[in-house]
């Protein structure tokens, strides 16, 4: 595997309705989400190889996950079935055109009940990358043993380690959630926080401040993601703003940090140099806001490279 990442997915149920209460909704659409499936798939449609791990409920839910993941290309040979939990779900409610609510049932699911028995250290010796993010160890203290377990792994092995904080502010305290996602980027060699998750981590508001703090911290660079603006990057190689692309109308904003991930990885798989791939990056996240869906947006290689190169001629200057 080029990238393996560990990480609960869940079915997503969107009424068909356009906009209104969800008590009101008749019929559903469902969709499957996970920020590190995401990733994984987003990697495979860039033409690279990823693996993931989890923990899916032997129930009709988590064999639509399987089937799913595993039909976009991804190696789902470690993901395994409890017999005892189920698989987490959510509700994803449109009140207004600029208002959506969310509602989780993911508590004691089958990939909280993850540990780090359901590692193979094998598997994860031969990856390039681990990716993980900060909601897993925010669904039980299992979880959270099992991905410092993971990262254990890769550093002995050599495989660098990226990590998204992907703060999720519902899933414990603050206090807690501060002292763990700052435990994981300082073993990180490669942290990738959304501006927002920089400050809540470390009080300031100053990108320069809070890339160093993140390398005072012990991670070796920091691509932090700054919305429609690009990104700031921290390391020895570059350090400055990598300008993103502009997209007129957002679709769907949800999953674009996620497509961020994958289109940076990519170009770090590829040998591009960090500023290259957080230019390659901002692609894929700009190309993922255009359609509705975690995964619906994101592209092949070629797409990514046709629309990265007609948004450069449309901006000569950049």
């Amino acid at each position: 595997m080029d990238v393996i990442t560990l990480g609960e997915s869940m079915v997503l149920f969107t009424p068909k309705a356009s906009s209104g209460l969800m008590r009101y909704a008749g019929d559903f659409s469902t969709k499957i989400a996970g920020a590190e499936s995401n990733v994984a798939i987003g990697l495979v449609r860039l033409g690279h190889q990823a693996g993931w791990i989890s923990r899916l409920g032997n129930d009709e839910f988590g064999r639509r996950i399987l089937s799913f993941i595993r039909g976009e290309g991804v190696d789902v040979s470690e993901v395994k079935f409890d017999d005892s939990a189920s698989t987490g779900l959510f509700f994803k409610e449109k009140l207004t055109a600029d208002e959506a609510r969310v509602s989780y049932y993911r508590k004691d699911s089958a990939a909280s009940k993850m540990t780090s028995a359901d590692l193979d250290e094998a598997y994860i010796s031969k990856a390039k990358y681990l990716h993980i993010t900060g909601i897993t160890p925010a669904l039980s203290e299992s979880c959270r043993e099992t991905v410092l377990k993971a990262v254990k792994h890769a550093k002995s092995a050599g495989v660098k380690v990226i990590f998204d904080p992907n703060l999720r502010r519902k899933l414990w305290s603050e206090t807690r959630a501060r002292e763990v996602l700052l435990e994981l980027a300082g073993m990180a060699d490669i942290v990738l926080p959304g501006v927002d998750e920089a400050e809540f981590l470390f009080g300031e508001s100053d990108h320069e401040t809070l890339g160093q703090a993140f390398l005072d911290n012990g991670a070796s660079a920091v691509i932090m993601k700054l919305g429609k603006e690009g990104a700031y990057v921290a390391s020895e190689e570059f350090s400055g703003i990598v300008p993103g692309f502009p997209v007129e109308d957002v679709t769907d904003p949800v999953g674009a940090g996620d497509g961020f991930a994958a289109g940076c990885l990519s170009g770090l798989i590829d040998g591009l140099a960090i500023k290259e791939a957080v230019q390659r990056g901002n692609g894929v996240g700009a190309m993922v806001t255009m359609a509705d869906g975690d995964v619906e947006g994101l592209p092949d290689l070629k797409r990514l490279t046709n629309f990265m190169q007609r948004d450069y001629l449309n901006d000569v200057d950049r």
